[in-house]
């Protein structure tokens, strides 16, 4: 309970940026509450100017008297919705917007253990649920309980013995609805759970269209979705459940000390001890409390999967962000590369990764990192960008640990084009410069050395052509050129090379090998390759096993030894 009180305390405070309509929103609700009261002292009106004055004049002030009581509530009930939709919306906006700068910022760690459709749903459904918790859930509860507290006060106002005996119900009436909040947190965190899980399911099923096909996988997939869906009907059906028993529970409590006060209330009546209009005001607060009370255990749900959104949100956007690094800044690099003595692990436990893997690149030179997979290539040349850091040992730049760069400035000096292209469905024009602000005849000049243009010019659009959804319109060959220019345009000193060419046909190699001979001309390149052909002509190999060197030299020098490589070789090119 006190975890939950400290989320929404945590969440009121997105409230305090419209602190102005959010008082324009309460002047409403209190507005809207004043007006139901109202209806009490209406009745008493009612009940005693017709049946005991017979005064005429009510045949004209209470029509009018009960048209402006309406034209109030309405009055209310529109400035608190829409005060309350405003700061909602701003709310969501505002939360969405730092949960995306959140997940920008965080380490790649972070999403190795975490579903991306997860979160996307913290991002989409998770927001809206919060964004109601702060605004409409807040302003219910206040209209509602404003109401009571008026209705309450009538009561005493009216008959103060029959008030206290009324009241006895509230302390059974406040433990319900503690445990059916309890409850409505709980299941609401379940669905927020099952709803990543569908997202997650449904997002991988939408990126791989074509392997579903040609597998036939469809039916499985169907199968996978299915399951999270039950499992998400499961939980809404709890929380339906809950929210179904909730009111009838709370309301026959209600009932029961409503109809023995109203027993009461008659025979006082009828024995003369109150008034026709006594009578009629007492039971009007007094229904005016059933139905306030109701929309506080209704509201009682959203309130708390609000709650649970929060925690849900608060725990991704309290993850801690990628360091800034170290304070060094410099404008560009040599581009001199050593790893000193380097033993890696990833945080899941699977073993060390890389074991005392030393070596020295000089800038300008081309050094070809080959072996089988899972030999740590890839894990390696993620250390230089500081994707991950090092357990023991150091990765320096210039003889520099790269852990005193500032982390900015040692990424603007690496480029890298890998196997996995990653297009934006935006233009190619914007794809090539990507976040950065460039001159056209810059892109243009870096989309022909990556031979981009011999394409773009058979388009109607060209560069100015949107490539789609991660660039399916585009063939693999062409998504490539286009991540090369990329490459060419930032004009790092440091380029890695991961499998680049590994997914092309021959035809499309030789296009590609030409681009990169191009983009990899006077820069130290670190190559990852499985097809050794590709790198016959690197200043040197170093080949890798289960996270260690185990040789390195020039592709004649491993030739002619006869170890690793030379076996790789062979059954390459037997194959």
């Amino acid at each position: 309970m006190n975890d939950g009180w400290q989320t929404y305390r945590r969440l009121l405070r997105y409230l305090q940026p419209h602190r102005g309509m959010f008082v324009l929103g309460m002047l409403g609700a209190v507005t809207f509450s004043a007006s139901m009261v109202s209806f009490a002292a209406f009745a008493k009106f009612f009940g005693d100017g017709t049946f005991e004055n017979r005064d005429a004049r009510t045949i004209l002030w209470l029509p009018l008297a009960l048209i402006g009581l309406f034209l109030l509530r309405g009055l209310g009930d529109f400035t608190q919705t829409y005060a309350m939709g405003h700061i909602g919306r701003h709310i969501v906006k505002r939360l969405r917007s730092q949960i995306f700068e959140r997940i920008v910022a965080l380490p790649i760690g972070y999403f190795d253990r975490s579903a991306s459709g997860v979160l996307l749903s913290r991002l989409t459904y998770n927001t809206e649920q919060v964004g109601q918790a702060t605004t409409d859930s807040v302003m219910v509860m206040l209209r509602e309980s404003l109401t009571i507290v008026g209705s309450i006060v009538a009561l005493f106002v009216i008959n103060t013995r029959l008030t206290f005996i009324a009241l006895t119900m509230g302390p059974l009436v406040a433990w319900l609805v503690t445990i059916i909040n309890r409850k409505f947190r709980r299941y609401s965190r379940r669905i927020q759970d099952s709803m990543g899980d569908i997202t997650r399911v449904a997002k991988e099923t939408f990126e791989a269209p074509r392997v579903i096909k040609v597998y036939n996988a469809q039916d499985y997939q169907n199968r996978q979705f299915e399951s999270v869906n039950e499992h998400n009907r499961r939980s809404h059906m709890r929380l339906v459940l809950t929210k179904g028993l909730s009111n009838p529970v709370v309301q026959m409590v209600t009932a029961i000390g409503a109809a023995l006060v109203l027993s009461i209330a008659i025979s006082d009546a009828i024995h003369g001890r109150m008034s026709m209009g006594d009578l009629l005001a007492f039971l009007v607060a007094l229904v005016n409390i059933a139905q306030p009370l109701r929309s506080l255990v209704s509201v009682s749900g959203p309130l708390q999967q609000g709650i649970a959104a929060g925690q849900s949100i608060f725990e991704m956007l309290d993850e801690p962000v990628e360091p800034a690094g170290g304070t060094r800044m410099i404008e560009r690099v040599r581009g001199d590369i050593q790893f000193d003595a380097v033993s890696f692990t990833y945080p899941t436990g699977q073993g060390e990764t890389l074991r005392d893997i030393s070596l020295q690149v000089r800038a300008g030179e081309t050094l070809a990192i080959v072996g089988r997979s899972g030999s740590g290539k890839s894990t390696l040349v993620n250390l230089l960008p500081r994707f991950y850091d090092v357990n023991t040992g150091a990765v320096r730049v210039d003889g520099v640990d790269v852990r005193e760069y500032n982390l900015r400035c040692l990424r603007d000096q690496i480029a890298l084009v890998s196997q996995d292209v990653v297009l934006f469905n935006d233009t190619i024009r914007a794809n090539i410069s990507f976040g950065r602000e460039v001159a056209p005849e810059a892109i243009e000049a870096a989309a022909e050395t990556a031979h981009v243009m011999e394409f773009v010019r058979e388009l109607p659009a060209g560069l100015d052509t949107v490539v789609g959804d991660r660039g399916v319109l585009l063939s693999g060959g062409q998504r490539q050129r286009i991540s090369i220019a990329r490459a060419l345009l930032k004009n790092a000193p440091i380029l890695i090379l991961d499998e680049a060419t590994s997914a092309l046909d021959s035809q499309s190699e030789r296009i590609i090998q030409a681009a990169l001979d191009g983009l990899m001309h006077d820069r130290t390149t670190l190559v990852i390759a499985h097809r050794l052909s590709t790198v016959e002509k690197a200043d040197r190999i170093m080949v890798m096993d289960a996270g260690v060197v185990v040789e390195t030299g020039t592709h004649a020098e491993l030739m002619a030894s006869g170890g690793r490589y030379a076996a790789l070789h062979r059954m390459q090119f037997t194959a």
